[in-house]
């Protein structure tokens, strides 16, 4: 995955310049000076020509910006810029009536070269071409950019929860770290800040496109009785003297209201890439020979019928046909590159000898895909499926407590083209068809609407789910769906699988290393435990019992102190394992309640703890013996309990004594897995104990 430099690095690079902070004070006394005193000529000249080139410098970059992020200053620039020129507005029609009579050069050169030399001096075809500006800016540009803010921003603010749900199962699935995932947040807020700025922003130009016409007509009316009421004017003398000023002064307004609202238009109407808007015509419109040979064959057609303009309707013809038998002569010897097959080797005649290299073990983490997801895990096909499983195995290691084992992936071609299946030592643990072309929407729980597409099932927890394509990503955000792609979902599945049978995973190899890696740092606390005190064997035997229980072995200095310290008294693994949960209980109720000073738990009646104690020495601790009716009403009753207890939003935690717990998580572990069963003895003295239910029979 690509991430350019952080946008907070960013924003504190910049704090990091000296800047004077004078500019935005300098600019609210100028706006205000224009409107309440009189300026000369010369200074109108300078602030005209100013607002000009604020106007080109704004448009150019907005084209040269790669992404409409990289330039989320520009709401407040076009609202600066609008309320600059409106300024000037006021100014410019204050000089054109006091000081109009004196000639076309009274309100400053600029004015009256736009008043002459752009429209030849003629106030009609001035009024025209002033108000066909009008409405190309008005009805055409504002217009459409307008109602495009409106819909980025809506559409932008209703996909902000499904975009955060996106950030959060990528970060527990081990895709993302923690500043990656802080980073993209960062963006996402940024990104509706901005398309909710553009929103209100683009009013602004819409009014300033109104008041522009508004102000014409005021001008050459007002100009019209002050000439002829005050200065005595003629009719024909005072229109033609205060019309062609005054639509030299909207021409100078609204040239750079039209190149302004051009840059919001081509703001708003980016693509959220990476990549600047020449790069996007280019390879988006010149890049389809078919095309530009249609073309081509129509302006050829175009320019030899009789009485068209030959030459360019045929010159345009051969650049476009030229251009199309280049693009499709490069596609045609691209395509035979990746045809051309690599050399085959000349195998040898004499069969080879079997040998035990011929003889391959299981692998302990296994994964088989069909030939549909092959470019899934080819990086020159753009897969990203090896970093994100390097990711899960990452993040599953720091989780546990020891690396996990290395991921085998092959392709199986007995498997159906879209279907892969996750093997753990050889045994297949679980397997789905996914759709690589496509990304999948999963249903949380609650959404505002259903979408199109093909139903299915979340793989990893079960979860309704529809295939849709990538177009329809953010309308599914906007519903309340949470929207993954097909590497994201065979990540998800294999770290669900992983975690469930994190036992499994750890065996001799690992238990040695955790040892060694001990030993390091404290050596006299390994170097007497195995094979003196305990055999290695049992060591990993406990370290099992407590993944299977969900509880990381990362603490293993306490565990290892703590079989040193019990293996004289006894051998057996699960009461070496309840004497290491005792030393873990801190960890263990961290894990479940958090730093939280209560832990609401659920207990037993002392009745049926009596009678499971009876039960229990009868069965010699097996729950097999508990009676049948017994067993089935028990687990009604936990069951009914555990669900109260996650509609409060609490974990579930059954308080039993330690004689019993072992046999109560086993009885559970499959029927009730949300339910935690805890001894009285592994709950940490300054933690407080809250009944909520006392299960009895």
């Amino acid at each position: 995955m690509k991430f350019q430099m952080p946008l907070p690095n960013k924003l504190s690079a910049l704090k990091g310049k000296k800047l004077p902070p004078v500019g935005a004070p300098i600019l609210v006394l100028s706006t205000l000076a224009m409107v309440i005193l009189p300026i000369p000529a010369f200074l109108l000249d300078l602030m005209f020509t100013f607002n000009i080139a604020l106007a080109m410098v704004v448009l150019l970059v907005t084209i040269y910006t790669r992404r409409p992020l990289d330039f989320a200053a520009f709401p407040t620039i076009l609202l600066v810029s609008t309320l600059l020129r409106l300024a000037l507005n006021v100014a410019s029609t204050r000089v054109v009536l006091l000081h109009g009579h004196e000639g076309p050069g009274a309100a400053g050169n600029v004015i009256d070269a736009f008043g002459n030399v752009v429209i030849g001096g003629n106030y009609a075809v001035g009024l025209i071409v002033f108000i066909i500006l009008m409405i190309i800016n008005f009805m055409v540009v504002t217009k459409g950019a307008g109602r495009i803010s409106e819909v980025s921003a809506r559409f932008t603010l209703d996909a902000l929860p499904g975009k955060q749900m996106a950030i959060d199962a990528d970060l527990n699935a081990g895709l993302i770290d923690q500043e990656q995932a802080r980073t993209r947040r960062f963006e996402v807020t940024k990104e509706a800040d901005f398309y909710g700025s553009m929103d209100g922003a683009s009013k602004f130009v819409k009014g300033d496109a109104i008041a522009g016409i508004l102000i014409l007509f005021i001008n050459i009316i007002g100009g019209l009785i002050i000439g002829m009421a005050q200065f005595n004017l003629g009719f024909g003398e005072a229109i033609q003297i205060y019309t062609l000023l005054t639509i030299g002064d909207g021409l100078v307004a609204q040239i750079p209201s039209l190149l302004l609202s051009i840059g919001a238009a081509i703001m708003v109407t980016r693509q959220n890439t990476d990549e600047d808007m020449g790069e996007q015509l280019v390879f988006q419109l010149v890049d389809n020979p078919k095309a530009l040979m249609v073309t081509a064959g129509i302006m050829f057609v175009m320019g030899i019928v009789p009485g068209m303009p030959h030459f360019p309707f045929i010159l345009l013809a051969l650049l476009a046909g030229g251009w199309a038998y280049y693009l499709t002569k490069k596609k045609g010897q691209e395509n035979e590159n990746k045809k051309a097959a690599p050399p085959m080797e000349m195998s040898s005649s004499q069969p080879k000898e079997l040998s035990w290299d011929d003889v391959q073990p299981v692998d302990v983490i296994g994964l088989e895909v069909g030939y549909r997801l092959i470019p899934m895990v080819d990086k020159e096909q753009g897969g990203e499926l090896l970093d994100r499983v390097k990711g899960v195995r990452k993040k599953l290691s720091q989780d546990f407590g020891f690396l996990v084992p290395a991921v085998h992936i092959r392709d199986n071609l007995e498997l159906p083209p879209n279907v892969y299946r996750i093997t753990l030592m050889g045994v297949a643990g679980g397997e789905a068809e996914i759709r690589p072309d496509k990304e999948l929407a999963i249903n949380p729980g609650q959404v505002y609407g259903s979408i199109e597409g093909e139903p299915t099932f979340d793989p990893a927890f079960g979860l309704e789910a529809v295939w849709i394509n990538g177009e329809q990503r953010e309308h599914a955000q906007a519903l309340g769906y949470t929207v993954v792609d097909a590497a994201t979902v065979l990540a998800t599945h294999l770290s669900q699988l992983l975690t469930n049978n994190a036992a499994q995973l750890l065996g001799h190899e690992e238990v040695q290393n955790l040892l060694e890696l001990l030993s390091q740092s404290s050596p006299k606390l390994v170097e007497g435990l195995v094979p003196d005190q305990l055999p290695l064997g049992a060591v990993v035997k406990v370290l099992q019992n407590l993944l299977n229980e969900a509880i990381p072995v990362r603490d293993i200095r306490t565990i290892v102190q703590t079989l040193s310290e019990y293996a004289p008294k006894s051998q057996e693994p699960d009461i070496l394992t309840a004497a290491v949960r005792i030393a873990l209980k801190r960890l263990i109720v961290q894990e479940i309640n958090g730093v939280e000073a209560e832990m609401p738990v659920i207990t037993l009646i002392p009745e049926l703890e009596q009678i499971l104690h009876q039960t229990m020495q009868a069965s010699g601790g097996e729950t097999t013996g508990i009676e049948p009716g017994l067993a089935e009403r028990l687990q009604t009753s936990l069951t009914l309990a555990t669900q109260e207890q996650e509609l409060k939003g609490e974990a579930a935690v059954l308080l039993t004594s330690g004689v019993l717990r072992s046999t109560l998580a086993k009885f559970v572990k499959n029927t009730i897995p949300n339910l935690r069963v805890l001894s009285y003895q592994e709950i940490p003295d300054e933690k407080q104990i809250r009944i909520v239910q006392a299960v009895g029979n």
